[in-house]
């Protein structure tokens, strides 16, 4: 755990960048910390692998003050990626990843060695290691970076902005990858972001700061959507933070029924009961079939909501892990299960 107590942070100039901050940051979750420009959120995570010392309070590592730690050491034991991934442009990408391993003593095939597992941990190919950061593209050189953070298997990482600097596609790529890498890996991570659809969708824990430092409130995304601590907060998560609830629930627990034959509708399957599309039975025979997007249990509500308008039938097809149907649920059925996460949004604010 990271533990923060009555932290406070003013600069030379006199600018408070972090106003008497208490906050814990779970063991094996990704506490996440948003805001707007100016906030205090980068000094607070600079705080913690100390590029930045704080003027007062106290930062606890796994239980220790980490003004009794050597600065270079506390570094070298924290994962630490920024938004434009820092690679060293000389060093192949596997040498890049090997850094911090070598500075630890490694020997140079082990930590080659954890540099090649590494990049194939982060979904890139082998002959990736053997190019330059200047031969891959920013995606690419973001996991790179990510692979490099984790080379020491470091308890903690810190990631201030890193997917901010590559486009939106990408960017959904990334966070996948770091969801996926968490699953397996159970780190502790500060993740610093200014976009809130980012938080909601990454933190285990949201910490929302305002100018000058300050905590506002720090939560579960659930909690903090359905109710914020104030106005700022509210106007910060935005006027769809009832749309942002529905994309925390998924259609797990929602009620489905077979598949519709014989009206107007049909769900055109494969030899393995994989859904094709939906065939309309007023077309033509060999009218093309209308698109379908089958989701599974893990799915949001939001996802749901979407397809069931999508849907010329009104049904969203079910399927399991291996893409094959379970089964359909119909538009009204999610709708009010919609409609029950907006009532508790609305009736917070």
């Amino acid at each position: 755990m990271i533990k923060f107590d009555e932290v406070h942070k003013r600069f030379p100039n006199g600018t408070t960048a972090v106003h008497d901050l208490s906050l814990e940051m779970p063991e094996g979750q990704i506490t996440v910390l948003v805001g707007s420009s100016g906030c205090g959120k980068t000094t607070t995570l600079r705080m913690i692998n100390r590029m930045v010392d704080p003027t007062s309070g106290t930062i606890r590592l796994a239980g220790k003050d980490i003004l009794e730690s050597d600065a270079a050491d506390l570094r070298r034991g924290i994962g630490y990626v920024i938004q434009q991934s820092g690679l060293f442009p000389h060093r192949t990408v596997l040498d890049n990843v090997a850094t911090v391993p070598l500075l630890l003593g490694w020997g140079r095939k082990k930590a080659r060695s954890r540099a090649a597992e590494l990049l194939e941990t982060v979904g890139l190919a082998a002959d990736a290691g053997k190019r330059y950061p200047h031969q891959l593209s920013g995606g690419q050189q973001q996991r790179v970076g990510v692979a490099r953070a984790l080379a020491a298997d470091p308890p903690v990482l810190l990631m201030d902005e890193p997917f901010g600097a590559v486009d939106p596609v990408v960017r959904t790529q990334l966070q996948d990858e770091l969801l996926r890498l968490q699953k397996d890996l159970a780190k502790t991570i500060v993740f610093v972001t200014h976009d809130i659809d980012e938080a909601v969708r990454l933190g285990d824990r949201i910490a929302v700061f305002r100018t000058g430092g300050h905590l506002v409130q720090c939560a579960e995304p659930a909690e903090l959507l359905a109710r914020p601590a104030d106005d700022f907060v509210a106007d910060f998560l935005g006027a769809e933070r009832g749309l942002k609830l529905l994309s925390l629930s998924t259609l797990a627990g929602l009620p489905q029924g077979p598949a519709p034959e014989g009206g107007r509708w049909e769900l055109a399957l494969d030899s393995a009961r994989k859904p094709l599309g939906w065939r309309d039975g007023d077309a033509a025979a060999d009218s093309p079939l209308l698109p379908v997007r089958a989701l599974r249990d893990g799915d949001s509500l939001l996802s749901a909501v979407n397809e069931s308008i999508a849907s010329p039938a009104g049904l969203v097809a079910r399927v399991d892990a291996d893409g094959v149907l379970t089964g359909v649920t119909a538009r009204a059925e999610i709708h009010d299960h919609a409609g029950e996460a907006h009532i508790s949004a609305g009736a917070a604010a």
